[in-house]
């Protein structure tokens, strides 16, 4: 079965042919970073504007790439929640004309669950219940992964998503957007220990995330208490490198304790990691060490399906079909 698949949810333009729930026969990703760099983060209307000019030619290069006409493809699925409503309402208008034109079934998809479903295009043996932590610009979210389609919420972020405080702090340090791989990279020439920012866990056994504080910290730290450079010396590059790093364990040490906590309340088999931060390579250092100390399994996708992508969109939707949740064409785009 082919599925085209169709994501717009934030700032990427993304199409993908996938057969079978699997093997992905192509994927294009249209990245805006370009246009929204200036301002630091992602501008809705750009964002919308970009999409509606480049919808058609990424799902044509999509088609193209797999080598399938689109009078070939079987259902159409796209991503219709959560996301910015604008941008979604391009991809959806457009899967829906292409259902109605093609007489093919439309299938919406959640972006989240999505993104955990990316461990599936690459690993066969995950064995559920999981915990599934997405942790991107916009979400930080855990769940409990009953199966490749059932993911129960049990805990998200109050206020900033881990994403969101990574652009933030690279703004704050003046390293750019976007902030993720920035300070991963430069976390690597920094000390982990040389500054200890907080550590928001909440409530006892809260699952849910706080990294609004942290961000602030940083702020205060790096600009001094009124958060304007005072006339203290400039920090050196080392100095901001140790503030990358200290920033980052911070956040990292959150999202795997919570993990952890959440695996052994539901005596999980595993651990599935999707989302933007999932390509972090501290996070992904630190799973894969956690787990083997618990003894229980860890999945991470590729850093190129961790990002906002149609392949994964296509391939969850694939299970949906198979288990009959089909979608109307008066379904609507939820912000």
């Amino acid at each position: 079965m082919l599925i085209l698949g169709i994501e717009t949810s934030c700032d990427e333009t993304s199409a993908a042919v996938v057969k079978d729930g699997r093997e992905v026969l192509s994927s294009i990703i249209l990245s805006q970073d370009v246009l929204h760099r200036q301002f630091g983060g992602v501008v809705p209307e750009i964002a919308c504007r970009a999409h509606l000019e480049s919808i058609v030619s990424v799902i044509n290069s999509a088609l193209s790439d797999a080598k399938v006409q689109l009078a070939e493809i079987d259902a159409i699925a796209v991503v219709n929640t959560p996301g910015l409503i604008g941008a979604l309402l391009i991809g959806v208008t457009a899967a829906k004309t292409l259902c109605m034109a093609l007489d093919v079934p439309l299938l919406a998809i959640n972006h989240l669950h999505a993104h955990i479903y990316a461990n599936n295009l690459e690993h066969e043996d995950i064995r559920y219940p999981t915990i599934s932590l997405v942790v991107s610009g916009g979400h930080t979210t855990l769940f409990l992964s009953e199966s490749e389609t059932k993911h129960v919420p049990l805990g998200w972020t109050i206020d900033d998503a881990a994403g969101e405080a990574f652009d933030k702090v690279s703004k704050i340090l003046g390293l750019g957007y976007p902030g993720g791989p920035v300070i991963d990279k430069l976390a690597r020439c920094g000390n982990r220990r040389a500054v200890i920012f907080p550590r928001a866990y909440l409530e006892k056994d809260s699952l849910d995330f706080s990294f609004s504080g942290l961000k602030t910290a940083v702020l205060y730290y790096y600009r001094g208490q009124d958060a304007r450079t005072s006339g203290s010396k400039t920090p050196s590059e080392q100095e901001v490198a140790d503030i990358a790093a200290s920033f980052q364990e911070a956040v990292i040490d959150v999202l795997i304790d919570k993990t952890v906590m959440a695996s052994k309340m539901y005596n999980v088999r595993g651990i599935a990691l999707g989302g933007g931060v999932a390509a972090n390579s501290r996070l992904r250092q630190r799973l894969e060490e956690t787990s083997k100390e618990i003894g229980i399994s860890a999945y991470c996708p590729s850093p190129r399906l961790c990002t906002d992508n149609a392949a994964m969109v296509a391939g969850l939707a694939y299970k949906q079909y198979l288990k009959g949740d089909i979608s109307l064409l008066d379904v609507e785009a939820i912000p």
